[in-house]
């Protein structure tokens, strides 16, 4: 568990968690409105820790900010793939990872790999994590925080 320079517990795993969970309730109300706006609606609904909202808001702000990018920059690091031809679990995952790989530099990219290699074991199918591990380890090396 990590700490804010306040002193405050981070659960950043949590959020991730729910990040995942507003990313799949967005696909599946057909990606109308911000990430945001579903997350609004989650908490309308669904009791989230006060303490993990900054983190889930954080990321995604990025992905409703620079979503476009996130998925160019994944389609990259496809091989033989498309994006929208993923469950929206392993999308959402993989937008989540490189989310924090591209955009959020004080997440270590390889605790981002890791984090959602864990999500993939829970929520994916039998193959997630080797894909997600594959597919943000290539986004990884491709990217301007990569060094050798």
């Amino acid at each position: 568990m990590e700490r804010s320079p306040r002193g405050a517990r981070i659960d950043r795993y949590r959020s991730r968690e729910w990040a995942l969970q507003v990313h799949y309730r967005w696909e599946s109300g057909g990606r109308e409105g911000p990430l945001q706006g579903a997350l609004e609606e989650t908490i309308r609904t669904r009791r989230v820790s006060p303490r993990r909202l900054p983190y889930i808001r954080r990321v995604l702000s990025v992905l409703d900010e620079h979503g476009a990018g996130v998925d160019r920059a994944l389609q990259g690091a496809l091989e033989n793939w498309r994006l929208e031809r993923l469950s929206s679990l392993d999308r959402g995952i993989l937008r989540i990872g490189a989310a924090e790989i591209l955009h959020l530099d004080d997440v270590p990219p390889k605790v981002s790999i890791q984090e959602g290699i864990r999500l993939a074991e829970l929520y994916g199918g039998d193959d997630s994590p080797r894909f997600v591990n594959g597919v943000l380890d290539a986004l990884y090396k491709a990217s301007d925080r990569h060094r050798p």
